[in-house]
This record gives structure tokens, C-alpha cells and sequence, in this order.
């Protein structure tokens, strides 16, 4: 067979492979040899061979049978194991330094922050199941959930387990490729590969880690190029038993512009909800942040009570509680002051405006009720059935939580109730979070609805 006559064969495959196929796939190929019945092809990676010989193997040699050229199977040469043609496509590009030389076979991911390790987190009810999952993988045993897909609201530790898990595995198992980007960071190389035509580089790169972490892939949504090459990756890495973890800010299902495929397949490993801080766990973290600051400013005071105030007023967002206490620390530094209650208010005053709970008690009935659809009416009259009792414990706790008001003014609202009963209904519902899914999925969307 001539050049030419496989030029002729390559442009009759482009009518039933398509024109996107043949750019990735066929064009590539370089016809090298005929010997004994097998055909020889130039490729410039063994991924690439393989994909042709698995998915194209059977038309291929369906189309040269019908052009009268007999072969019986085909064979795929790297063509840098190869004396590539002089003036080929291969030639060219052999003369050119390949951008990846330096990591052939590593994948750079994104810089790992120092600061999180699994022993800087602090472990609390709401994300233990999530700490321990991370554990486990961590481990670098063998892979027994896959994914693993950790989500929650901005500044629960999301990206703090992701870290410790990297460096974690760094350590125990130097041999990995570990690779840890964001969600932005794969599509920007998706990109590049795309303008840079080089997207064998990428792909092959992509399905060589031994584990892949991607971060906040809520951004790929709406994204179909990169949606389309993430499943494949995904399902190539998965097929080779390789170790996948994402994390999000909402559950698969809930993410609006993904397509069910990946849906369906992020939902196959174990999926983890980081449920917002509670008070124990937002004062377990201001202890542990005032710890590591006691080497650097030894000779600050700190007031009693001083913490527990900021875990009561800062509750949405950790990274907005460990701002402040960082700010606190700096200014009494500078002043020379201890931290007292008075310095604690003046100093971070526009903090704590900013914390305060403006959701009103009847909006939060109204809420609930629309959730269980039930009558508002019912929910804060005598009633004691269970269908309306447990939305009504539901709604004593997310006011307990969401607003500034007292037990005993909360029971007036539910129709004169006393504040004991606000009481015992606001900790049924603390035990159901920790063992009921769908409560905690109820409070999480109740929540989220609220504070939008």
C-alpha cells in the first residue's frame, strides 16, 4: 500500500467516523509499513495505539479489505521508538522539545497548602463521618469506595480534608502519582490541550495518575467538553480500580447544569456531607487556632468567656471565625491590651454586625410548613400527631439556630408553648441530624433557603 492509497482510505473513514473522531483519532496515524500481513502504524502515544486498536481496529481493516489490500492485523509503533519519516507530522514534531518532557509521567496537580493536615483538623459530630472517610482513603490501601465525594457550605473543610488526604498519601505512599487540582484548573488544561492540539498529551497524562482530587467540580457544570472528557477520565481511572476523590458545595443530585451521567457515577462511591458547624466544634476550632497563636504572641491575655462569645455569634462560616480571631490576636498585639469582652466588641464590630441573625421566627415556620407541606396553622396549633410534631421540632431548632431569640419567647410563638418543650424538641432534633439522613438533608435545604 502507497501513501496516497491510505490518504484515499483515511478520507472514506471520515464519512463514518465523523468529523470530530477522525481529528482525534485517525488523522494521527501514520501508515509505515506492510509486512506478512501486518499493517504498521506510526502513533504518537501507546495510549493513542490502543484506543485505535480497540475502537477503530475492526473498520480499518474492514476498509482495506474492500479496497483489495489483504491484512490480517495491525500493529501501533510509537514514533519516537521509530526513525520517523523525513517530513512527516512525527519528524516535526520529534524536532520540537514536547512542553511535558519535564513531567512525562506525572502529572502536576495544584500546590499543596502546608497548613492542612489531618492533625490541624478539628473533628466534631458534624463532620466525623467525613474525617474518617478521608482517613480510610488516605491510607492508600486498596480502594474500597470510589469516589469518594466529600460536600458542604463555604468554609466547613472541604478543601482541608482534601490537602490532608495529598499529603497524607504523599508520605505513606511516595510511589503514587497524586494529583490534586480544582474543578477550574481541569478545564484550563482541557483548554490548552484543545489549542495546543494536544490532547493525547492530556488524556494520556490524565489516565496515568494513581489518584486524582478534584476540587469544587460544581464549576465543570454547564461545561459539555469538559463534562464530556471529565466522564471519560473518570471512567478510565475507575476501570483501572485508581482512587477518585471530588469534593462540591452541593450534593450530585443537587447540582444544576451536570449531566445525569456523571451524576449517576459520582453517586456510586460514598458520598459525605460536611454538615454546618455546631457550637462544640466552632469553640474546639477558636481553641485550637488560639493554641498555635500562643508561640507567636506569648504574652497576650485572653479573657474568659471571650471564645464562647465568638462561637455563639460567628456561626456561618469557619473561615470567617478563624478571620477574626486572627484579627483579634493582631490588634491586642499591637495595642498591648488583653483580649477582653469590651475589646472583642469594638474590634471586630463590623464582624459581628455582619453575624447577626436578621431571619425572623415566622419565616421560618412558614418555610417548614411549605417544606412538609402542612398547614401553618397545625404546626403551631395543639396538635401533637407526629406528622406535625416532628416538623415543629424541626422549625423549634432551625429559630434556636437562626435566630437571636430565647427559649421561652420562641415557645410563645408556637402557640404559648413552654420553653422546656422548646427544649426537649430542639435536642430530639440535634440527635436525629447524627442519625437520620433525611433530617439532616431536610435542615440542610431548610438552612440554605433561609440564609439565600
Amino acid at each position: 500500500m502507497t501513501q496516497e492509497q491510505w490518504g484515499a482510505l483515511k478520507k472514506d473513514m471520515l464519512k463514518t467516523v465523523g468529523q470530530n473522531n477522525f481529528n482525534t483519532w485517525i488523522e494521527p496515524l501514520e501508515y509505515a509499513e506492510l509486512a506478512d500481513g501486518v499493517m504498521t502504524f506510526h502513533v504518537p502515544t501507546n495510549f493513542l495505539g490502543n484506543y485505535v486498536s480497540q475502537n477503530f481496529g475492526d473498520l480499518i481493516l474492514h476498509k482495506l479489505a474492500n479496497s483489495g489490500t489483504k491484512v490480517q492485523r495491525l500493529h501501533f509503533r510509537v514514533a519516537a521508538n521509530t526513525a520517523a519519516r523525513p517530513g512527516s507530522r512525527m519528524a516535526e514534531s520529534a524536532a520540537k522539545p514536547s512542553k511535558n518532557a519535564e513531567s512525562r509521567g506525572e502529572l502536576p496537580g495544584a500546590p499543596l497548602d502546608a497548613r492542612f493536615t489531618f492533625d490541624s483538623f478539628v473533628v466534631g459530630k458534624p463532620n466525623e463521618l467525613a474525617n474518617a472517610a478521608a482517613h480510610r482513603v488516605a491510607e492508600g490501601g486498596p480502594v474500597t469506595f470510589n469516589p469518594l465525594f466529600l460536600y458542604g457550605g463555604v468554609g466547613l473543610g472541604k478543601t482541608h480534608l482534601m490537602h490532608a488526604i495529598a499529603w497524607e498519601l504523599k508520605n505513606r505512599r511516595p510511589d503514587l502519582n497524586v494529583v490534586y487540582l480544582s474543578a477550574e484548573q481541569f478545564m484550563y488544561r482541557f483548554v490548552q490541550a484543545l489549542r495546543d492540539r494536544r490532547m493525547m498529551d492530556f488524556k494520556e497524562l490524565f489516565r496515568s495518575v494513581d489518584v486524582l482530587m478534584v476540587d469544587d467540580v460544581q464549576f465543570i457544570a454547564g461545561k459539555d467538553s469538559t463534562q464530556e472528557e471529565f466522564f471519560h477520565t473518570f471512567n478510565a481511572l475507575v476501570d483501572q480500580n485508581k482512587q477518585i476523590i471530588i469534593s462540591a458545595d452541593r450534593a450530585p443530585g443537587e447540582i444544576k447544569g451536570l449531566e445525569d451521567r456523571i451524576k449517576s457515577r459520582l453517586q456510586c462511591g460514598l458520598v459525605v456531607d460536611l454538615h454546618p458547624t455546631d457550637y462544640e466544634l466552632r469553640l474546639g476550632i477558636l481553641q485550637s487556632k488560639v493554641d498555635q497563636y500562643r508561640a507567636q504572641y506569648p504574652e497576650l491575655q485572653l479573657a474568659d468567656g471571650v471564645l464562647e462569645f465568638l462561637a455563639h455569634r460567628i456561626s456561618t462560616n469557619v473561615r470567617v471565625l478563624e478571620g477574626a480571631l486572627t484579627r483579634l490576636f493582631a490588634f491586642a498585639s499591637l495595642v498591648g491590651r488583653e483580649i477582653t469582652m469590651e475589646l472583642t466588641q469594638d474590634c471586630l464590630s463590623d464582624v459581628l454586625r455582619a453575624s447577626e441573625r436578621k431571619i425572623s421566627v415566622e419565616e421560618i415556620q412558614r418555610r417548614v410548613a411549605e417544606h412538609y407541606n402542612i398547614r401553618l396553622s397545625d404546626m403551631i396549633g395543639p396538635k401533637r400527631v407526629r406528622t406535625l410534631a416532628r416538623p415543629r421540632q424541626v422549625a423549634m431548632y432551625l429559630c434556636k439556630q437562626l435566630t437571636s431569640r430565647s427559649l421561652p419567647e420562641i415557645g410563645r410563638r408556637f402557640g404559648g408553648r413552654d420553653h422546656t418543650t422548646v427544649m426537649h424538641g430542639v435536642k430530639r432534633i440535634e440527635e436525629l441530624r447524627i442519625q437520620d439522613g433525611q433530617i439532616a438533608e431536610d435542615l440542610e435545604m431548610l438552612r440554605r433557603a433561609l440564609e439565600a
